[in-house]
């Protein structure tokens, strides 16, 4: 049963960035696979030992994951039609618990927010709203 796991998944399952659906079927064939168990095991006594995959390393510095300012743009939809496919493929098809995280925080944020941001909201675009309407009149 363990053959079904790659070693990329159970790296990233010892990271906590592997897709939950994956990560039950990981953790149920746990109990039942002994084999899988010990190669856990030594996965993670390689990585205590300071011995490290290029893959492993990419992952444990989340070096893919898109930061919160493309995310921001993603969700304005002001980025190129790559990089927007690029997030997408993040999100529905790596299912990638640190960019729905950060996405989810982001709607969130932007659904009003607090009142303190509405007034901070309001204030600018009062600020902002005279020399816009100077600029048309000229």
């Amino acid at each position: 049963m363990s053959e079904s796991f790659t070693e990329a998944e159970l790296e990233a399952y010892l990271e906590e960035a592997l897709g939950n659906e994956r990560a039950a079927e990981i953790e149920k064939a746990i109990r039942n696979d002994r084999g899988l168990l010990e190669k856990l095991a030594t996965i993670n006594s390689r990585r205590d030992s300071g011995v490290h995959s290029i893959g492993e390393i990419w992952r444990r510095h989340q070096l893919s994951v898109p930061t919160r300012e493309e995310l921001g743009g993603y969700l304005l939809g002001i980025l190129s039609p790559e990089q927007s496919a690029y997030i997408e493929f993040r999100l529905e098809v790596l299912k990638c618990p640190y960019t729905i995280a950060n996405l989810r925080d982001l709607e969130k944020e932007n659904e009003g927010g607090s009142p303190e941001i509405q007034d901070r909201r309001t204030k600018y675009l009062q600020s902002t709203s005279k020399y816009l309407s100077n600029r048309e009149t000229q």
